[in-house]
């Protein structure tokens, strides 16, 4: 196989778009978990940390700051999975933020039953990021010009 061969498989790859069923599951997935992550997860964190602070378990305790930053990762994320274009990074970063939200329901706080849910996410937010890969080189074309 040579570099021209592999280079030419890559961007068949890239290029990938899902077809007409798939893209209505997608969008209908990224916009329901994107009003989530908005509304439900980090719009909380943002409008009331105090309360979540007080709330929290005690052997999990978070830094106010902490909180703040990962209410705005949930809301940009929520937002980015809304956005054509962002679709694939936005997915990509929330699936690694679920990914350490059960890290912590396991280890922090000592649930380790809580942390199916965000494994559960994390695994959605995979298959988003996979299924619009092609989103990411768009991205890259339009920021390169």
């Amino acid at each position: 196989m040579t570099i021209a061969d592999a280079t030419a498989n890559f961007s068949d790859d890239v290029t990938y778009r899902p077809g007409k069923i798939r893209n209505r599951v997608l969008w209908t997935l990224q916009i329901v978990l994107g009003l989530f992550f908005i509304i439900a997860s980090g719009g909380p964190k943002l409008v009331m940390p105090n309360s979540l602070v007080e709330n929290a378990p005690a052997n999990l305790t978070i830094p106010f700051a902490l909180l703040i930053f990962i209410g705005v990762v949930e809301v940009a994320g929520g937002i980015g999975l809304m956005v054509p274009r962002l679709s694939a990074l936005a997915a990509a970063g929330l699936s690694v933020l679920t990914v350490l939200a059960a890290g912590t329901q396991a280890f922090l706080a000592g649930e380790p039953a809580m942390a199916i849910f965000p494994l559960v996410l994390a695994a959605i937010f995979a298959w988003i990021a996979y299924e619009r890969r092609a989103t990411v080189a768009d991205l890259r074309d339009s920021l390169s010009r």
